[in-house]
């Protein structure tokens, strides 16, 4: 009779690893060996039986202990006489399927359906169930001005509902859903024997364990049919291009009975023609004739919520930006609204008469350099470049 390996040696690893050591070893190998990377291997199938049992007794404190004290001696009174049995002993089933489903994506394939339920697979959910219906994205453009005070909308969309001659069985009046042959109604169909399994979906009945001979007319047995749909979109204060809003069950019709999905509203706000927005902030640029920036005066200020007054001082800078707090948009959310940015543009007036030519020839006779200091301090960093340029010979 063959002397069983010793399990330290089996996983590869000291007699003073560590628990995550042991883990991180046992991970390794069960790649290397898993049935499903070595059909037909029969080598690597034991290989893969000796370290799970390595696995099962070293990753549990009590059983280790007792097999570092007596060996695989001791493991008989926790096995039994027929030794190690994966259906009945593995008390880390979970953790070994937690390691495999990482691996193999998932659960842990056909060998774990046979490991963990004495043979007889773990119950799987079956697609001749009830069914939820398929989540839908639609995008839509609104004005500024909706997102900044709400509005309604009705929309029209395109989706698969429920067969109304059928009421989404997908069979002809009369008729009803046939039991697959071909798998016995379970919807998959199992390939193997002994300790390994292989669990496939049904290539008949698609996974549904069921089979239609006499489809419905209109829909072609789908039990759904394409429509356009009409709801009504209500759009909050405040939205912005993003913004995403839910509308709970009105996606995609379920099938067999099952919930319908949702529809999910995707907002674009179109460009503006006086605001810009960066959040809650509005920013917008007034020409402000310059007379009134010389002289001072009121300038009107569109605003979302009509004019707003913004009385600017004598000499007032082309560029200056003054900020109207509260005057920006709603927060979709209900905080506190963003405020207005008001960047001030002088513009030069354009095709003057000859009244209007002689008014600003009057000016510019009795202008003085000291009404233009930012112009002086232009020049002034003008003639200290062109004397470092003269320094250096240039």
């Amino acid at each position: 009779m063959a002397t069983k390996a010793d399990y330290y040696e089996l996983l590869g690893v000291s007699r003073t690893a560590s628990e995550d050591e042991i883990k991180k070893s046992y991970r390794k190998l069960a790649m290397k060996f898993h049935p499903d990377r070595n059909p037909g291997d029969k080598a690597a199938e034991n290989s893969f039986k000796e370290i799970s049992e390595a696995y099962e007794v070293l990753s549990d404190p009590a059983k280790k202990q007792k097999y570092d004290q007596f060996g695989h001696d001791g493991m008989r009174s926790s096995f039994g006489p027929g030794g190690f049995d994966f259906s009945r002993d593995f008390t880390h089933s979970a953790d070994l399927q937690d390691i495999l489903g990482s691996l193999f994506g998932g659960g842990g394939g056909g060998i774990f359906d046979e490991f963990f339920s004495g043979g007889g697979g773990r119950k799987r959910s079956g697609r001749n169930g009830p069914q939820q219906g398929a989540d839908l994205r639609f995008d839509i453009e609104i004005d500024l001005e909706e997102s900044a005070f709400g509005s309604e909308r009705e929309i029209t969309l395109p989706v698969n509902d429920e067969c109304g001659i059928c009421k989404g069985s997908g069979v002809a009046k009369g008729s009803s859903k046939e039991t697959c042959k071909h798998c016995s109604g379970r919807g998959e169909v199992i390939s193997g024997g002994g300790f390994f399994q292989v669990r496939q979906t049904c290539p008949i009945c698609g996974g549904a364990g069921s089979v239609i001979s006499k489809p419905c007319r209109e829909c072609s047995g789908s039990g759904r049919i394409k429509v356009r749909k009409r709801l009504n979109l209500k759009i909050p204060k405040g939205v912005e291009t993003g913004s995403r809003l839910r509308l709970a069950g009105k996606g995609e019709s379920g099938s067999m009975g099952g919930p319908p999905g949702d529809l999910y509203v995707v907002i674009h706000v179109k460009k503006h023609d006086i605001f810009d927005r960066n959040a809650d902030d509005l920013f917008c640029e007034v020409p402000v004739p310059f007379e009134i920036a010389a002289l001072g005066g009121d300038v009107q200020v569109p605003t979302v919520d009509g004019y707003a007054m913004l009385k600017l001082a004598a000499g007032t800078e082309n560029g200056k930006v003054f900020r109207l707090r509260g005057k920006g948009m709603p927060n979709v959310e209900g905080f506190e609204t963003g405020d207005l940015h008001v960047k001030i543009s002088i513009e030069v007036p354009v095709r003057l008469n000859q009244k209007q030519r002689k008014f600003i020839q009057d000016y510019a006779d009795c202008v003085e350099n000291s009404n233009y200091p930012a112009k002086n301090h232009f020049v002034s960093k003008a003639e200290a470049f062109f004397s470092r340029k003269k320094a250096i010979g240039k």
